[in-house]
């Protein structure tokens, strides 16, 4: 995983953009490093299980303010990644960003998940919806030979639950959950529950 240093451009061209448009709470700002960018880049864990990530397309449905679009879109110049979000100002926030740091393979769609069109090969969302609802969102898009990565808190396993129904419906499953903590002194347990088709 790149450290903080490699961020540090990205956090400054960010807490900017923060300041203006109230992205994430002024609270969170002294821990954008651990609750924001380290959690997006646990997709690595994913990776380092799963697939090459050449060549792949990445979209981030309900993408806010670029979590974990951004810091994907950085650590891997190789995916072509798709910030999807409803709401303007935060995409206009992603694309302010875009163009100051230069990044080459990120790319923005103001609209929601139901009126995209495209599949995708990786999609990821965090902090969206219940697992039950952002499935119903997810599985449309994705490839048939795609992975859906959602980023939950320790409750993940009640929303699996809650979800059977869903997953019945597009024929998917969830294959794993990963595990990891944020570097944080309170114990901070996140978990990537990855879902594929059957």
């Amino acid at each position: 995983m790149k450290d903080k240093e490699f961020f540090q451009d990205y956090i400054n061209a960010f807490l900017k953009q923060n300041s203006i448009l109230n992205l994430i709470s002024k609270n969170d700002e002294k821990y954008i490093w651990e609750k924001h960018i380290f959690d997006s880049l646990a997709i690595e864990k994913f990776f380092t299980k799963y697939q090459e990530v050449n060549n792949a397309t990445l979209l981030d449905i309900g993408t806010g303010g670029g979590f974990p679009s951004v810091p994907i879109a950085l650590c891997y110049p190789e995916i072509e990644v798709y910030a999807l979000d409803s709401i303007r100002k935060k995409i206009n926030a992603i694309e302010n960003l875009k163009s100051e740091l230069a990044i080459k393979n990120l790319h923005t769609i103001c609209d929601r998940a139901e009126n995209v069109c495209e599949k995708y090969d990786l999609i990821t969302s965090r902090a969206v919806a219940p697992m039950s609802k952002i499935l119903e969102y997810a599985m449309p898009l994705l490839k048939k030979d795609g992975y859906f990565i959602a980023y939950k808190s320790v409750r993940a396993e009640d929303e699996i639950k809650d979800a059977q129904g869903v997953l019945k419906k597009y024929n998917a499953k969830i294959c794993n959950v990963i595990e990891y903590e944020l570097p944080l002194e309170e114990n901070f347990t996140r978990k990537l529950v990855v879902t594929r088709f059957v």
